[in-house]
C-alpha cells in the first residue's frame, strides 16, 4: 500500500490549491481517507477526511465552506480542493487511510490510521 500526495505549492491569501492523494494497492470502497496538517510548533489537525464505505464526510471548522474533499474512482485519487486559502492554512499536508469507519473519528484524532503518505508543503503567503 502506498499514498502519495501531491500539488502543494506557494498561493497568494485568497488564492486555490488542489491537492491529490493517489492511493495504490488500496481500495478506496473499504477505507477512510483523511487530509491532516501540520504547520512549525502546531500540533497535526485533521482537516477533512472521506469515508469510503459509507461517503461521509468531515470538515475542520477552520475549512469549511472553503475545502471540498472529493474522491475518483477512476484514479483511485482522494482530492481536497482549497479556495480562498489564507496565511494561517500554511503547512504540511499528509494523505493518510484507515480501515476504520467514519470520517469524523479519524479526522478527530480517535485513530491512528493504518497508512499515511509523505507530506506536501503549502505555503500561503503574499
Amino acid at each position: 500500500v502506498q499514498l502519495q500526495a501531491s500539488g502543494g505549492g506557494l498561493v497568494q491569501p485568497g488564492g486555490s490549491l488542489s491537492l491529490s492523494c493517489a492511493a495504490s494497492g488500496l481500495d478506496l470502497d473499504r477505507y477512510t481517507i483523511g487530509w491532516f496538517r501540520q504547520a512549525p510548533g502546531n500540533k497535526r489537525e485533521g482537516v477533512s477526511c472521506f469515508s469510503g464505505r459509507d461517503g461521509g464526510t468531515y470538515y475542520t471548522a477552520s475549512v469549511k465552506g472553503r475545502f471540498t474533499i472529493s474522491r475518483d474512482n477512476a484514479k483511485n485519487t482522494v482530492s481536497l480542493q482549497m479556495n480562498s486559502l489564507k496565511p494561517e492554512d500554511t503547512a504540511v499536508y499528509t494523505c493518510a487511510a484507515t480501515s476504520l469507519r467514519g470520517a469524523y473519528y479519524f479526522c478527530s484524532g480517535y485513530n491512528n490510521g493504518n497508512y499515511w503518505g509523505r507530506g506536501t508543503l503549502v505555503t500561503v503567503s503574499s
